[in-house]
């Protein structure tokens, strides 16, 4: 794509403005809060917003740390979509900068998905562009969504439930990486992920015994039940949990027992898989003469994201390109490799445009399936890992503040800047990106699987943020 003076000026807008917004993103990193806990974070991303002349809703669809920032121009149309995320993950610390592992506060959460650099990369490239609009009377609407607790899968679905997103044209979604891409077509994994309480009768497990009904016994006898399913189910299914309370001693018959579920698999697949579920923690409760409750945490589809604005991503990404990295860069990135028993190979990375249903299938799940269905929505994947890394590794969160996670982070905003610009410039663009989700909506009408009287699991995270906070003050101080 040919770099005008336009393009070449949103460039420059997106580098002169990136320092502060990068400080941003370390600092979301420091705050590691878990989904739904993300007071700091979001507040630091709707605070920022505000000031640069965005109109801020805090609270959205009653989620204290949703928000929805709006800036208008001119006539207002169209309207494009940033969409953020801001939580962390669950005993992740890692002190960031090193080769090899080791925490930050040990059991402490961590940014092993980097999620703190994307409000700060969309934020950035929303206030470049809103200037550059003002500057040159383009109409439009930018708005930038806080989704918190995606990895709970929780916000966007309550999100589309209250009606803000019903008069958005087009989403840009992104994530972190370790390469530069851009993907369409159907991706992952729908979820449904939900909580088993049991409830029995405590009693004395060696004197008195019979007197007692074990909710722990009733937790094995459902993981053995939906093991036996595993034989039966499509290979795309995934189908995974923890136990996270089952009592508080061996001589105590345990009259409370907990876990929690994850169940995946193709949209189309869902409803019978859940009844499934239901029906073994039913017969669980039924043999071990208890009682059980389930709890949905969350319910979300599988993504569809749109071709024709993945196309327009990838032909920025390309003109944008990789960003150059230094002697050290590459050496900090061989090390970690070497740690981690990666290909050791620096920060050798492809620019792609990806066909999701082309590439191995990855059974993995998000929030955003609900919202591809709801507007046309593409993604873009940019370069913050070391290549070879995971999601939901330690590594990641080690390069989490380093330069090379600021390159990527940066190159990832002009994406998304240049991208608004060709929206708003070009017609026939808009045009063909609705035809192909008019095409999507006609075989894949949108339904939720998320339940009418459900509601977010408030307060799930509360009490570890708590106890981490508690720790972890003076330590992030020293780094």
């Amino acid at each position: 794509m040919r770099m005008d003076s336009k393009r070449r000026e949103i460039i420059t807008a997106i580098e002169t403005q990136q320092k502060k917004f990068l400080e941003i993103s370390d600092a979301i990193w420091g705050y590691a809060e878990l989904g739904l806990e993300e007071f700091q974070s979001s507040k630091l991303l709707a605070d920022t917003l505000e000031t640069s002349g965005f109109h801020v809703d805090r609270d959205a669809a009653g989620m204290p740390t949703a928000f929805v920032a709006t800036w208008c121009n001119g006539t207002g149309q169209p309207v494009i979509g940033l969409t953020a995320e801001y939580d962390a993950l669950v005993a992740m610390s890692q002190k960031p900068g090193l080769s090899y592992q080791e925490a930050l506060v040990p059991g402490a959460p961590g940014h092993a998905c980097s999620h703190h650099t994307m409000g700060a990369l969309q934020s950035l490239a929303a206030v470049s562009m809103s200037e550059f609009m003002l500057r040159h009377g383009l109409n439009g609407t930018l708005k930038v969504f806080g989704c918190p607790a995606e990895e709970l899968g929780v916000s966007r679905p309550f999100l589309i439930r209250a009606g803000l997103f019903k008069d958005v044209d087009v989403v840009i979604d992104c994530h972190p990486d370790s390469m530069f891409k851009a993907t369409f077509g159907k991706l992952g994994n729908a979820l449904y992920s939900f909580l088993v309480t049991f409830h029995g009768k405590a009693s004395h497990a060696g004197w008195t015994p019979w007197l007692g009904r074990s909710a722990a016994d009733a937790v094995d006898l459902m993981h053995a039940a939906t093991e036996r399913m595993r034989e039966h189910l499509p290979p795309t299914n995934r189908n995974h949990w923890i136990n996270t309370y089952g009592g508080d001693a061996p001589n105590i018959v345990p009259d409370r027992a907990t876990t929690w579920y994850y169940l995946r698999d193709q949209d189309e697949n869902m409803e019978a898989a859940i009844q499934w579920v239901h029906d073994c923690a039913q017969g669980a409760a039924l043999m071990t003469q208890t009682v059980h409750d389930i709890q949905v945490l969350a319910a979300v589809h599988q993504r569809f994201y749109n071709r024709g604005l993945a196309e327009v991503l990838f032909q920025n990404i390309q003109a944008v390109g990789k960003p150059q990295y230094t002697s050290a860069e590459e050496d900090y990135a061989r090390a970690l490799q070497k740690s981690a028993g990666y290909p050791v190979k620096g920060m050798d990375y492809p620019m792609e445009f990806i066909f999701a249903e082309e590439q191995p299938f990855k059974g993995s799940s998000s929030d955003v399936g609900d919202l591809t269905l709801v507007v046309p929505t593409a993604l873009l994947s940019y370069p913050v890992w070391v290549p070879g890394g995971p999601a939901h590794h330690w590594t990641a969160v080690s390069a989490g503040t380093t330069s090379i996670a600021h390159k990527g982070t940066g190159a990832g905003a002009k994406v998304v800047a240049l991208t608004i610009y060709d929206l708003l410039t070009d017609d026939s663009l808009l045009a063909k990106i609705k035809t192909e989700f008019s095409e999507l909506t006609r075989r894949r009408p949108y339904t939720p699987f998320l339940l009418k009287e459900a509601r977010p699991p408030f307060g799930f995270y509360a009490e570890a943020m708590e106890k981490v906070r508690r720790q972890w003050d003076g330590v992030l101080k020293k780094h």
